[in-house]
């Protein structure tokens, strides 16, 4: 929807201030550069009008008593319900001043009322004491540095580094990427700064957690339940005031969310030489979408990569990242809100080949490795300190179960706000609604799992919604023929994330 940027920092001017702002446009180009200033609390903002397309809803907002203004990225889903359960007096009719209003009732605990995605800044102007929050499982982003005491949050990267010229290489971090494709446990490539944690909020500088995902068992969902969930899950993220469109490659996830959306336009990217463009059309005919395909030249997929990477000024996850980003600039042409099937893998155990090995085995580290890393060299380190939040939760497929539906599927998210903000378009994943997440946690590996067929709660549930062809298939990945675009005999995705720390002029 937006991007955020807040500094409370004496030494960072006005001028600066702004013109870091400005090199986030894309995340808000309908109304750009809003901005207040309190007593060296700087707050900016641009805007991606989405609900309430009014500039009254403009940002920074102010509340009603005029205590508080608010700077938020995201969307609240259910802020109509919850304006109503308050009894909330509204000027306008967005999100944003249902969340400042509920703050100033509930405070923290308000977070706890939200179906959303979010990261937001709430400044108090008479005290100066500032709240900040991101929701539960970390879909909006949001990064910090305490530079020199100070607090400086931001959407992005880019503007952090030129208001302190940070280069700094991160040791762990950087060794996180090769290894892994992404970062964790708040780390970035860079030294002094972090990413905020998913699922925490900070006041009076402490960061205190309101969200985890559950532990332990509980019982399957009813057949009844699980199709309530997620229609409504869907039914909320297709509230907007601008077009909606979806993702639709041709596998289960896209095509079922594309079905429920029941949305005109539908979407899907690919090369020449290796694309899914015959699934996407049989989907699109079975829903009656109306369906375009964008094609990726091989000779400009590194041109594009390396365009994106300098201006968002940190690396890349995965290859395909290139692909969204091509596929988004078509969708902008008619859609400002995307529909994207991110999470579903998470929740019915997609990545076979993983669980399969956690469900039927002991742990062992570097099975692990066999089966999840991306670099191809040995670092054990890293791998035992990206899952250490994670081997409490039990035997290894909770382990691994718990460790993606956080830690894996967060690079993903992260995939998806890149690749769809830098083309002003907001992106909203259906499958990430915190009600499925939070009663898929802990279900049996059975029941996900049935007669070695994958997301077997999807593929028979709502079996009417797909064609016979899409359930029956099987699962690819999202397919970029990286053999033609790098010459060298070292591993692929090596190769992938070596380029992407040397556009950066890493050299660690």
């Amino acid at each position: 929807m937006c991007g955020i940027l807040f500094t409370n920092d004496p030494d960072i001017d006005r001028v600066l201030f702004l013109n870091a702002l400005i090199e986030m446009n894309h995340r808000g180009p309908d109304s750009p550069g809003g901005y207040q200033f309190y007593n060296n609390h700087q707050l900016g903002h641009n805007r991606l009008k989405i609900i309430d397309i009014d500039d009254r809803s403009n940002q920074p907002f102010t509340s009603s008593n005029g205590k508080y203004d608010i700077i938020f990225n995201g969307e609240i889903y259910n802020f109509k319900e919850l304006a109503k359960e308050y009894d909330l007096k509204l000027k306008t009719k967005s999100d944003t001043e249902v969340l400042l209003e509920l703050y100033i009732k509930l405070g923290p605990s308000m977070l706890n009322k939200l179906n959303g995605m979010f990261s937001l800044l709430i400044l108090n102007k008479e005290t100066f004491e500032l709240f900040i929050a991101r929701d539960r499982l970390g879909i909006k982003p949001l990064y910090y540095t305490n530079y020199k005491g100070f607090m400086t949050v931001s959407s992005e990267i880019a503007p952090l580094i030129s208001l302190y010229g940070f280069s700094k290489p991160d040791e762990i971090g950087i060794r996180q990427y090769l290894k892994l494709r992404a970062f964790f446990n708040g780390r970035t490539y860079l030294q002094k700064i972090n990413m905020f944690p998913a699922g925490y909020y900070m006041l009076n500088n402490k960061f205190i957690r309101y969200w985890q995902l559950p532990k332990g068992r509980q019982k399957n969902p009813a057949e009844e339940e699980l199709v309530e969930l997620l229609k409504s899950s869907v039914q909320y993220r297709c509230i907007s005031d601008v077009e909606v469109g979806s993702y639709l490659s041709g596998g289960v996830d896209s095509t079922l969310i594309t079905a429920l959306a029941r949305k005109i336009d539908s979407w899907t990217v690919g090369f020449s030489s290796m694309n899914e463009f015959d699934w996407g059309r049989l989907g699109a005919q079975y829903i009656g979408t109306n369906h375009r395909e964008v094609l990726v030249n091989e000779e400009e997929f590194l041109q594009i990569a390396e365009s994106i990477i300098k201006k968002r000024k940190e690396p890349l996850s995965v290859p395909n990242e290139i692909l969204l980003y091509k596929m988004t600039l078509e969708v902008k042409t008619k859609n400002t809100v995307i529909l994207s099937g991110e999470g579903a893998d998470e929740l019915f155990f997609g990545y076979d080949r993983i669980f399969n090995w956690a469900r039927n085995n002991n742990w062992d580290l570097d099975s692990f490795d066999s089966h999840y890393s991306y670099g191809s060299h040995k670092d054990n380190e890293i791998l035992e300190d990206v899952l250490a939040p994670f081997m409490d939760y039990g035997n290894p497929i909770d382990v691994v179960a718990a460790f993606f539906q956080i830690a894996h599927l967060h690079g993903l998210l992260r995939r998806l706000d890149n690749a769809t903000m830098l083309c002003s378009v907001e992106a909203r994943v259906p499958f990430v609604d915190h009600r499925l997440v939070e009663r898929m946690a802990g279900v049996s590996y059975d029941y996900r799992v049935q007669n070695q067929i994958s997301k077997y709660p999807l593929k028979t549930i709502f079996q009417k919604y797909l064609p016979k062809e899409i359930i029956n298939r099987k699962k690819v990945g999202f397919p970029v023929p990286l053999s033609n675009i790098f010459s060298d005999k070292k591993p692929l995705m090596d190769q992938w994330l070596r380029f992407n720390l040397d556009t950066l002029g890493i050299k660690q």
